[in-house]
């Protein structure tokens, strides 16, 4: 394995611990509560979560927690990699997709109109390439139905090919001291479309050589607070051992966090 005898996010919480003016509290699945207690929650300006296999084991009322507080402008959440199927941000994405297709009915027909939220292509089931894209929003006779987001997409390759990522907003503070183009020399690949709600701004795309690409750093405003989700972090590969992707991170906190 790529981190040794280390989780993935031990060897990202020692980075973040030997920076400036951040205090880091690393917690993983074996901890009471998940590691996500009320008082843990409390204490924390950003959440950064990777996750792989046993996502439906996780618990639903520390989702909840994470998503109220997030929702609340109290926390931040930085998803990483497989994470884009980790409950908290599937929530939060389902959440986002509520708002936005709110907006899309006129201000003075919302308090008469019928809204069904619907998952009739449930999560943590993969999709086609033609598979018709979540969240959508349309309106069926007197009702509005929207289809939640399935936070996945058609394609992934786990075999270590190269990824080129470029920096699409050099200004954003998530990119501070970051090339306009760099590369990562092994990872996973995901393709494109990620069923995913519109993102506010995406820093972020990365493409392979076979000519897959992928928005591969995406914010969204999730009511008073908001999320990044950054793509690489593949556990075979040491992702997190290259200086580029850690400052990613590393940025996402400092700004994410306020400070």
């Amino acid at each position: 394995m790529a981190y040794g005898e280390k989780f993935l996010g031990e060897t990202i919480g020692e980075y973040l611990g030997k920076q400036e003016g951040l205090t880091v509290k690393s917690v993983g699945f074996a901890d009471p509560e998940q590691g996500l207690s009320d008082g843990t929650l409390d204490g924390t300006d950003v959440l950064v979560f990777w996750c792989h296999r046993r996502i439906k084991e996780q618990d639903d009322a520390r989702t909840e927690a994470v998503v109220k507080r997030v929702m609340e402008g109290k926390l931040a959440l930085v998803a990483l990699h497989s994470a884009h199927w980790a409950k908290p941000f599937v929530r939060l994405m389902q959440e986002r997709a509520k708002t936005d297709a709110l907006a899309q009915i006129p201000e003075a027909e919302r308090a008469g109109t019928r809204v069904e939220y619907l998952n009739d292509s449930p999560i943590y089931k993969g999709v086609k390439q033609d598979t018709p894209l979540t969240p959508s929003f349309k309106r069926e006779g007197e009702v509005w139905r929207l289809q939640l987001p399935q936070c996945v997409f058609p394609s992934w390759r786990a075999d270590g090919a190269p990824s080129h990522v470029n920096t699409l907003l050099p200004q954003h503070p998530i990119a501070a001291g970051l090339p306009a183009q760099w590369d990562i020399p092994q990872t996973e690949m995901y393709g494109e479309p990620f069923h995913i709600p519109a993102p506010d701004e995406v820093v972020f795309e990365e493409k392979w050589d076979k000519g897959e690409f992928f928005r591969s750093g995406c914010v969204w405003k999730v009511g008073k607070g908001r999320v990044f989700y950054f793509r690489p972090g593949h556990e075979t590969y040491p992702v997190f051992k290259q200086a580029e992707p850690l400052r990613v991170v590393e940025n996402a906190v400092r700004w994410l966090g306020g400070k």
